[in-house]
């Protein structure tokens, strides 16, 4: 077993002097920078994967999580980003419970890519992630649309795939109207990755709601077209 006190003496022997002030200005959230690159947080956390059962992975990922440090809750979402968990109810259940704490792009897209594995591996979830489309925290709202990118890589779409791709399509047409610019930035994002895949379906779905996307979000969305 490592604990999350063991995890971050070892973050902290990577630490490259004036990083940490650099992240500090850069990502602007109020909580600790150690000033650790993510090469190193990669290499620390695939050594951990291979080496704790996943019930150890999962007490490390919410130790770290809890310590509200940069580096380390990096470092708790890549310790829970992988393909195959069984069973995953556990890692699921702790990964929703970080997205209230989001503040920032940064660790929330970390923490998506931990999500967007659960969802994929069983896309009943998205029933719950519908939920986040109308939160007040912006935060949430975006992770709806971040966490459910894997349903834009497919050429051929399973039925079920399909099923997901035109829910979460009806989440970004909602999202048009929002002016955040990271829900517009969040919508041209799902379009644009979508675009490489399916094309005429973007189109269709700018023809029909693109007036609504700031000018910024419908050129991301349209960059492949």
């Amino acid at each position: 077993m490592i604990t999350a006190d063991q995890a971050i003496a070892a973050l902290c022997r990577h630490v490259q002097p004036g990083k940490a002030t650099q992240m500090a200005a850069y990502h602007k959230a109020p909580r600790r920078y150690l000033g650790v690159a993510n090469p190193e947080i990669n290499t620390l956390t695939r050594s951990w994967r291979q080496m704790l059962p996943p019930r150890d992975r999962l007490t490390l990922a919410q130790g770290l999580w809890q310590s509200d440090i940069h580096e380390a809750r990096v470092a708790a979402a890549k310790l829970l980003t992988q393909a195959r968990i069984r069973p995953d109810d556990a890692v699921w259940e702790l990964i929703c419970g970080w997205v209230p704490d989001f503040d920032g792009w940064a660790i929330a897209d970390h923490a998506a890519a931990a999500g967007a594995r659960r969802i994929t591996a069983d896309p009943a979830r998205l029933d719950l992630v519908e939920t986040w489309t109308t939160s007040p925290h912006l935060w949430t709202r975006r992770a709806a649309l971040v966490m459910t990118l894997p349903f834009t890589k497919q050429n051929h779409p399973t039925p079920v795939e399909l099923a997901a791709r035109e829910r979460i399509l009806t989440w970004a047409a909602t999202y048009t109207e929002d002016r955040e610019w990271f829900i517009q930035k969040s919508v041209g994002w799902w379009l644009r990755d979508l675009s490489k895949h399916d094309p005429e379906r973007v189109r269709s779905f700018l023809d029909k709601h693109g007036e609504n996307l700031r000018s910024f979000a419908r050129k991301e969305a349209a960059k492949y077209l």
